[in-house]
């Protein structure tokens, strides 16, 4: 089994980067030995143009590694700050990039990440928005980890907070990996057909 994490901030040094690397760790100690995590710091993927589909040597070169590495997950963790109400518009691109069989009938956990008291947004607009030609397929429990820079450090909850996020997390990441068990039955049962029906309504 392997599941792939993105971090969907664009910041060098950022919270999400850092939950998303918690979440490798979470993922790893619950029996997972293959993780992947693709962090969209500094802007590593230009944005998407049509030379994506022509099979440009640019997007060869730097999009091809990651798409066969998404194409290989069975599952996504998605950790993502909200930015004035919105998800980043790297992260938004990311989804752009992914064609129909890298996410399709896979399932993905939603992270949210807020400095404070907000975080719900993104939830809605990757909820909304991002599943449509990509199917990715978001499980019902998501994440909002708010107040951010007090959790997550080190191995030992330092407050009640601190211990419920980990606990809270730890148990969508098991609901996630049955998800993945669940989903792959139904991508080998020959009744998904993405070349006739490529795109969602």
């Amino acid at each position: 089994m392997k599941v792939a994490i993105i971090a969907g901030s664009h910041r060098r040094e950022a919270e999400s980067l850092r939950v998303a690397r918690y979440v490798e760790r979470e993922l790893q100690q619950l029996g997972v030995e293959n993780t992947y995590l693709l962090s969209l710091a500094d802007n590593p993927l230009p944005l998407w143009d049509e030379g994506l589909w022509a099979g440009d040597e640019k997007w060869k070169t730097l999009w091809g590694p990651i798409a066969q590495q998404l194409g290989e997950a069975e599952g996504f963790v998605v950790v993502t700050p909200e930015w004035s109400g919105m998800v980043p518009a790297g992260l938004k691109n990311f989804f752009l990039l992914c064609d129909k069989r890298m996410l399709a009938h896979k399932p993905a956990l939603i992270v949210a990440v807020s400095a404070s008291m907000g975080g719900a947004y993104p939830v809605a607009e990757l909820r909304m928005s991002s599943y449509k030609n990509t199917r990715i397929c978001y499980i019902p429990d998501h994440m909002i980890i708010r107040n951010v820079g007090s959790l997550l450090h080190g191995e030992i909850p330092v407050s009640p907070e601190d211990a419920a996020v980990r606990d809270r997390l730890q148990y969508c990441l098991r609901v996630l990996l049955e998800y993945i068990k669940a989903l792959r039955l139904v991508r080998e049962s020959g009744v998904v057909n993405l070349d006739q029906f490529p795109y969602g309504l």
